[in-house]
């Protein structure tokens, strides 16, 4: 039984597929995707982009295919990639050919608007050759005619049939290598038709709340659709979609993860929205803490507050802690214990350097453990 029962996520079993060397599914850890918005013709420009979004910690990105010229690019961007790269299809069920041969490890298509069933057979068959999985993306401002004739307007039971509709094209083929999305800008909706689809099917769910709007709209919409969704046990892997830039969506990921405990990357800060009683101007510092410590992949803790009226408590659960103190003299704890003061002056560096030490000091110890449970 777990220590903190109110706490406990129990998983929705899944199958697993591969993306890649990437496992989404079957227990394996939530992972977390974004997507490029450069134009994939310029090669240059969209491997910089994932470069970026790789330093943030995306465990997969997906690029749009939709002409020859992206998919010329392709294969340079493939190759140019550590993490695996899924193609963003639409209509072209060319692209989809073009894309799986030159490298990509998952197509993201919906089987029902590619065209006949030969052009469906056609992509599975590319797909099967060279290892692609694909994604499902049904999204309900593009449900098919006949769905929303029969239903009246996008609801979840629209989306969960198109998704079946779909995941059966590619079933007819023999093709199992597949997750699906059902998403939505409405959250309500968005968070129904997952439940949904999660009772009905036994494949990895990518989730996302789609068109969710700028970085703290988007984050918020996403946070509570997502959050909601993961807290029930539901998903493999998710994209926050954001009107901002793609290294943010994977920030944004990965602290709604880290939020839920489900997994963790990276300084997780705990500070206070600061008031009257402040040692210190909390929010500046934050930022300033935030924006340094981006490059810090450890998980870890560093609590922030401005006063000692919840400072020491916070500080005690934390790895590295600081509370306000007067005369512009503040407590720095280390591994929930008092140990010295810093001044206004030399705070942030301060601080700084004793993340980095502890991260350095966490990696080794990691390391170390893995290296001994090897030799066992």
């Amino acid at each position: 039984m777990s220590i903190r029962p109110w706490r406990d996520i129990a998983r929705r079993e899944s199958r697993q597929i591969m993306i890649g060397n990437v496992p989404v599914g079957g227990g394996a850890p939530v992972t977390v995707q974004t997507m490029t918005n450069t134009p994939t013709s310029d090669a240059k420009a969209t491997i910089d982009q994932i470069r970026r979004c790789e330093e943030a910690g995306a465990d997969i990105i997906r690029v749009s295919c939709p002409d020859v010229e992206s998919t010329a690019a392709f294969r340079e961007i493939t190759r140019a990639a550590k993490v695996p790269i899924v193609a963003d299809i639409h209509f072209h069920y060319k692209r989809a050919l073009e894309a799986a041969d030159a490298g990509a490890a998952c197509l993201r298509i919906n089987p029902g608007n590619i065209g006949s069933n030969e052009r469906v057979a056609e992509v599975v068959r590319a797909a099967k050759a060279n290892g692609c999985a694909i994604r499902i993306g049904v999204n309900a401002g593009s449900l098919e005619r006949d769905l929303l004739e029969k239903y009246g307007e996008p609801c979840p039971e629209a989306l969960v049939e198109s998704a079946l509709d779909h995941i059966k094209l590619l079933q007819d083929h023999d093709f199992h290598d597949y997750k699906v999305a059902v998403k939505a800008s409405d959250v309500f909706l968005a968070v129904a038709a997952y439940m949904q689809l999660a009772d009905a099917v036994d494949c990895p769910l990518h989730l996302g709340i789609t068109e969710a709007g700028g970085l703290i709209g988007g984050t918020v919409k996403s946070a509570i659709g997502i959050g909601n969704l993961l807290w029930a046990g539901i998903g493999d892997t998710i994209r926050v979609s954001l009107s901002a830039e793609p290294e943010e969506e994977v920030r944004v990921g990965y602290e709604i993860l880290k939020s839920l405990g489900i997994r963790s990357r990276g300084v997780r800060v705990i500070s206070c929205p600061s008031c009257a009683r402040q040692g210190f101007d909390v929010i500046r510092t934050v930022e300033k803490l935030e924006e340094r410590l981006k490059h810090i992949a450890t998980p870890m803790s560093l609590s922030v507050l401005g006063c000692v009226v919840n400072g020491p408590g916070e500080a005690r659960e934390t790895d590295i802690g600081i509370t306000g103190g007067g005369n512009g003299k503040h407590m720095v704890y280390l591994s929930g214990v008092t140990d010295h003061h810093v001044e206004d002056a030399s705070m942030i560096d301060h601080i700084v350097k004793l993340v980095e030490a502890k991260a350095a000091e966490i990696a080794a110890a990691d390391a170390a453990g893995e290296a001994a449970q090897a030799a066992e």
